[in-house]
């Protein structure tokens, strides 16, 4: 995570004129989480127009309202609006557990993609498919069990009279690429009709989303959004160090734990049924607290930014080499390869 800086802030304070009630924050991120929320619903609606058959935007609204006719409302309701929910819960849920993963290392590489979690569920999804065999139930749990497995053995492995953000992100690239060479040496042993829907997985897409797909990502952000904002002052003291979080009375070796696993479940939910989409955990946390030029990660503001990127990313997905279309995943490693790359030089230079 980066270093806590000090800005001139504007607070705007709300109170009640006849309750002991009043709702305090800051301009900045009201501004700039809103103005991402605003992109997510506008590229979102944008999207429900596009496809194989173009519709206007008003018969979208109809159709969102039950005034169009069967045909309309099939291909915007059972066809289109799945896909993009899952791309605006799908990044809401990475853009958090990418907060989290960061705030918990105190190091902006410190995402699930890169520390290996998706690297795990994908090996455990491939081990369901090709191993054990079954239909979509067996991916999910495949890639539910992997990733939480590879979440639990970096955690154990990091740990040595605590943990270390950095120690954390080094076992987690090893073990990453331990298991990516599992996934090759998997890939290369089975036949082309097993591979193939595997490699299509791997690439994580959205393709295929379902109302069924959506609804288990909807309840993980429902149940984990409002867990992370209780414990968000908490969280937010641990970015000055431990021993000043302590001092405010932040137990910080209880608070970790809750965090972590926090942070697995809203990714495990999102790769369990798209597969492994990288960079966003890593790019919007970033972008977020470059934007609100806050000194702790924010979270609504954060994961409206994860929204509005997946969102825009599968439209790109689906539009860029039309009728074809591509994984999102595809799309999101080519903006974030050029962020990581970014990065790295700009903390070189730093050095």
């Amino acid at each position: 995570m980066t270093s806590p800086r000090l800005w001139s802030r504007r607070v705007v304070l709300l109170r009640a004129p006849r309750a002991p009630l009043s709702l305090r924050f800051d301009l900045r991120s009201f501004t700039v989480g809103l103005a991402c929320l605003a992109t997510a619903v506008a590229v979102g609606a944008w999207s429900l127009t596009v496809g194989e058959m173009a519709l206007p935007l008003r018969d979208v609204a109809a159709a969102l309202v039950g005034r169009s006719d069967d045909g309309v409302a099939r291909i915007v309701m059972e066809w289109r609006m799945p896909r993009v929910l899952l791309a605006a819960l799908g990044g809401w849920a990475l853009a958090l557990s990418g907060a989290v993963f960061q705030t918990v290392t105190r190091n902006p590489l410190g995402s699930p993609d890169v520390i290996g979690f998706n690297t795990g569920a994908y090996t455990g999804a491939l081990l369901g498919m090709l191993l054990v065999g079954g239909g979509h139930l067996t991916t999910v749990a495949g890639a539910l069990l992997g990733g939480t497995l590879t979440g639990l053995a970096v955690y154990v492995l990091a740990l040595r009279r605590g943990l270390n953000g950095y120690r954390l992100v080094v076992v987690g690239i090893g073990i990453s690429s331990l298991l990516a060479s599992v996934n090759g040496y998997l890939m290369i042993t089975v036949r082309v009709e097993e591979a193939l829907p595997a490699a299509v997985w791997g690439a994580g897409s959205l393709a295929t989303a379902t109302w069924a797909d959506v609804v288990p990502v909807l309840v993980a952000v429902a149940v984990l959004t409002p867990v992370l904002m209780l414990v968000n002052r908490d969280t937010q003291l641990t970015a000055l160090g431990d021993d000043a979080a302590r001092s405010r009375g932040v137990d910080t070796d209880r608070l970790r734990p809750v965090l972590l696993a926090t942070g697995v479940a809203l990714t495990a939910a999102v790769t369990a049924v798209a597969g492994p989409i990288a960079f966003v955990a890593l790019v919007a946390p970033q972008l977020a607290v470059r934007l609100t030029r806050t000194p702790a990660l924010p979270l609504l503001p954060t994961a409206f930014l994860g929204a509005s990127l997946l969102v825009l990313s599968d439209l790109v997905a689906r539009t860029v080499i039309a009728p074809a279309q591509l994984p999102v995943g595809v799309v999101t490693v080519t903006v974030g390869g050029g962020y990581l790359a970014w990065l790295l030089i700009s903390q070189a230079r730093k050095s």
